[in-house]
C-alpha cells in the first residue's frame, strides 16, 4: 500500500494518529511554542516521563509515551536553530525527520504528525524546511509503516508554503 500523506491546519496535540512530532528544544522540559503546547496537552506526566531521558542532541529523537494526547506516543525530534545554512542544519533537520520515520516504523505505527519542525523560534526559513521534509518522507524506504504521515501546519499561510512545496517536488497529497 503507498503512503499516504496528509496536509492539514490544526493543532497538533488534537490529532488522533500513532505518534505525533515534537519540535523539542535539548532539554526535552518544555517551552515554548509547538513543544509548550504539546507537554500542557499531555500533562503532567509527559514532563516526568522526559526527565529522565537526559536531553537530545540536535538531530535526534527521543520517544515517550503520549499520556493524556490522542496519540499513543510523542517522538521529541531537536531540531537546529538556523544560522544561515552553513551550520549543517539542513542535514541535522532532514536527521529528525528520517529518524522519526525509522522510529515509527520500528514500533510498526501505522499514522504520524510532524509539525513544522524548527520554522518557528529555531527560525528555520519554511520553504527550505518544506522540502527537507516532503523529500525525507518521499524517500523513506520502508514499505510497510508508517502508512499514513501528516504534515500539521500551523495557519494558512504554512499550510499554502506545504501544499506548494509538496506539489513542486511532485509528493502526491491525499485528500
Amino acid at each position: 500500500m503507498a503512503r499516504q500523506i496528509r496536509l492539514t491546519d490544526a493543532d497538533i496535540t488534537t490529532l488522533t494518529v500513532d505518534a505525533i512530532v515534537n519540535a523539542a528544544n535539548p532539554g526535552l522540559l518544555g517551552g515554548g511554542g509547538v513543544d509548550g503546547a504539546i507537554h500542557r496537552a499531555a500533562g503532567p506526566r509527559l514532563l516526568e516521563a522526559c526527565r529522565p531521558i537526559g536531553g537530545c542532541p540536535v538531530g535526534e529523537v527521543r520517544s515517550t509515551p503520549g499520556f493524556d494526547l490522542p496519540a499513543r506516543w510523542v517522538f521529541h525530534a531537536v531540531g537546529p536553530v538556523w544560522q544561515g545554512g552553513g551550520g549543517g542544519e539542513a542535514q541535522k533537520l532532514a536527521s529528525c525527520y528520517r529518524r522519526s520515520l525509522r522510529m515509527a516504523a520500528d514500533l510498526d505505527l501505522q499514522s504520524i504528525a510532524f509539525p513544522a519542525i524548527s520554522c518557528g523560534a529555531y527560525g528555520y526559513p519554511m520553504e527550505r524546511a518544506a522540502e527537507i521534509a516532503a523529500a525525507e518522507v518521499a524517500d523513506f524506504d520502508d514499505s510497510a509503516n508508517p502508512t499514513e504521515v501528516w504534515f500539521c501546519c500551523f495557519g494558512s499561510s504554512a499550510l499554502s508554503i506545504y501544499r506548494e512545496t509538496l506539489s513542486r517536488l511532485g509528493v502526491p497529497v491525499d485528500a
